[in-house]
C-alpha cells in the first residue's frame, strides 16, 4: 500500500481549497478575476467529487479547488489520491468556503475529510502490479488527532483485504493465521479448535458444515483485555467459500462466494478498532471458519445435525450453512455470560432484496440498545436498518422430526427467519445484535471500489464505545 499521508514535509504543499456546493456562487465572487475566469472556463460547479486544478501564471499548480456537497460525508476527498498529480497536498481551511471552515475547525469534519483521503487510496493489488506507481499525499493538519482516523482507515483496509483475497489463499487455516497475526500485534491470545476436536469439544454444527472441505473446519477464539472489564463477544461467520453444499449454487451465484467470510472479516476489523483504541472492554472474538464444499462426506438435505446447545436441526437446505456455524458460536458466547453479543454475517439474499446491497440489516432482542445503536449510527453517518424478530414467523422453522429446520421451505421473510433461528442460541437476558451484511460493493464509487467492503463497522464501533463508556 502506498504512503498516502505525511506528518511533515520539507517540500511546499499544494493547497486543497474546499468549497461547499451551495456556497460556491458567493465564494467565487470573492476570488480573483483570473481564478473566476479559469473556473468558469472549466465549467466547475463544486459538485460532489469534482475538482479543478488552478494553475499559476508560470504554469505550475497553484491550488486544487474541490467541491464538497455533504460536510458529514466520509467520501468527500476520496476521489483525489489517485487522480491528482503526484505531489504533497494540504487542506487549506482558511481559503475554503465559510461552512467548510467552521466545520473543519470544529474537529469531527476534519477527521472525516482526512479519513476520506485514506479510504480513497485503497487498492487491492496482491496479484498484479498496480496501475499507478504512486498516489498523491496529504499533509496531516498539525491539530489533528490522527489515531482514530488511522484506526478506521486501517481497519477498513483489513476488512477489504480479507474479503478480496481468493479462497485459494484464504481458507480456514489462513483465516486463523490472520487472526493470530492481529492478536500478536495487540497482545491478545488465540486458541483454535480444529477438525475432529470440534466434536470432542462439542461444536458439532461447525464440524458438520466444514467436514467436506480439504481444509479442516475450525473455531478461532481470540481474547483480549482485562477480566475486570465487561465482556463483549463478537461472532463472525467465516465461511471461506460457499458452494451451497449439495444444494449447489449456480455458477453466477457462486461467483463472489469468497466473500462469504465477510462476517469474520468484519469482527476482526472491529476487534482491531477496539484494541487499538484501548477501550475498557474484555473482548472475545469467535469465528467458526469453514468451507461449505461438496464431497462424499458433505452434510445432506434431510440430515439432522446436533448443535452445541443440544438442539437438533433438520437440514432443509445445505446452502443455509452460515446460521448453522453461527449457532455453535452464539451458544458459546452466551455461556460466557457476555454483557453484549454482536454477530456479523453475509447471511441472506433476502436482506439484500429488502434493503439493497449498501444498507446493512440488523436484528436485536433489546429495544433500548437498538435505540442506542440508532443514535450511534447517526453520529457515524452510516445507515443501518432494523428488521423485526417477528415471533409469528418462528413457526416457519418448525420441524416434524427435530427441534427446528435450518431454513423455511418458502421464500418469504427469509432474513427474519434466519434471525429467529439465531435467536434460539442466545440467552434471553443478554443484549444481542445480528448484522446481516452484503460486504461487497457491486460497482465502484469514490472511496468504495468494487469488491470487499466494510459495512456497519463505523456504526458498530461508535455504539460499542458508547455502550461500555
Amino acid at each position: 500500500m502506498f504512503a498516502f499521508y505525511l506528518k511533515s514535509t520539507k517540500d511546499k504543499s499544494i493547497p486543497l481549497i474546499l468549497v461547499q456546493t451551495d456556497e460556491y456562487a458567493s465564494w467565487l465572487k470573492a476570488q480573483s478575476e483570473t481564478a473566476q475566469q479559469w473556473l468558469q472556463t472549466n465549467q466547475f460547479m463544486a459538485k460532489a467529487h469534482s475538482h479543478c486544478l488552478l494553475p499559476h501564471a508560470n504554469g505550475q499548480l497553484q491550488a486544487v479547488i474541490v467541491g464538497v456537497e455533504d460536510l458529514h460525508s466520509w467520501w468527500s476527498l476520496s476521489h483525489l489520491p489517485k487522480l491528482l498529480p503526484t505531489a504533497v497536498y494540504q487542506i487549506d481551511v482558511a481559503a475554503s468556503s465559510p461552512a467548510i471552515e467552521v466545520a473543519a475547525r470544529a474537529g469531527d469534519a476534519l477527521n472525516r475529510l482526512v479519513a476520506s483521503w485514506g479510504l480513497g487510496a485503497y487498492e487491492f493489488n496482491e496479484y498484479r502490479p498496480s496501475a499507478i506507481t504512486t498516489v498523491a499525499q496529504l499533509l496531516l493538519p498539525n491539530d489533528l488527532d490522527f489515531a482514530p482516523v488511522d484506526n478506521l482507515v486501517q481497519a477498513t483496509f483489513l476488512v477489504r483485504d480479507l474479503i478480496n483475497t481468493p479462497t485459494e489463499h484464504l481458507g480456514p487455516a489462513q483465516l486463523a493465521q490472520h487472526a493470530a497475526d492481529l492478536a500478536r500485534n495487540y497482545g491478545a491470545t488465540v486458541e483454535t479448535i480444529i477438525g475432529d476436536d470440534l466434536l470432542a469439544k462439542k461444536y458439532p454444527a461447525i464440524h458438520a458444515v466444514g467436514r467436506a472441505s480439504a481444509q479442516a473446519p475450525r473455531l478461532i477464539d481470540m481474547r483480549w483485555g482485562q477480566s475486570k472489564h465487561p465482556l463483549l463477544v463478537l461472532v463472525g461467520k467465516g465461511v471461506c467459500f460457499d458452494t451451497g453444499g449439495l444444494d449447489l449454487k449456480s455458477a453466477s451465484g457462486m461467483a463472489i462466494m469468497k466473500k462469504d467470510m465477510g462476517g469474520a472479516a468484519h469482527v476482526l476489523g472491529l476487534a482491531r478498532m477496539i484494541m487499538a483504541a484501548q477501550l475498557p472492554i474484555q473482548l472475545r472474538v469467535l469465528i467458526p471458519a469453514v468451507e461449505n464444499s461438496v464431497s462424499a462426506n458433505a452434510y445432506r438435505p434431510g440430515d439432522v445435525i446436533p448443535t452445541r446447545k443440544g438442539l437438533q436441526i433438520e437440514i432443509t437446505n445445505t446452502d443455509a450453512e452460515g446460521r448453522m456455524v453461527l449457532a455453535d458460536g452464539l451458544c458459546e458466547a452466551s455461556s460466557a455470560k457476555a454483557k453484549l453479543i454482536i454477530d456479523f454475517a453475509t447471511l441472506t439474499g433476502a436482506a439484500r432484496v429488502a434493503l439493497g446491497t449498501q444498507i446493512p440489516v440488523f436484528f436485536t432482542n433489546n429495544d433500548q440498545a437498538a435505540a442506542q445503536l440508532h443514535q450511534a449510527a447517526i453520529r457515524a453517518d452510516e445507515l443501518v436498518w432494523r428488521l423485526p424478530l417477528h415471533k409469528p414467523y418462528r413457526s416457519m422453522l418448525d420441524s416434524r422430526i427435530a427441534d427446528m429446520k435450518n431454513s423455511p421451505e418458502q421464500a418469504y421473510g427469509g432474513a427474519i427467519a434466519a434471525g429467529l433461528f439465531l435467536q434460539e442460541f442466545v440467552e434471553t437476558d443478554i443484549p444481542w445484535f445480528h448484522f446481516d451484511v452484503m460486504a461487497w460493493n457491486i460497482s465502484s464509487e469514490p472511496g468504495r471500489p468494487e469488491g470487499g467492503e466494510a459495512m456497519g463497522l463505523r456504526a458498530a464501533f461508535e455504539f460499542i464505545r458508547d455502550y461500555f463508556a
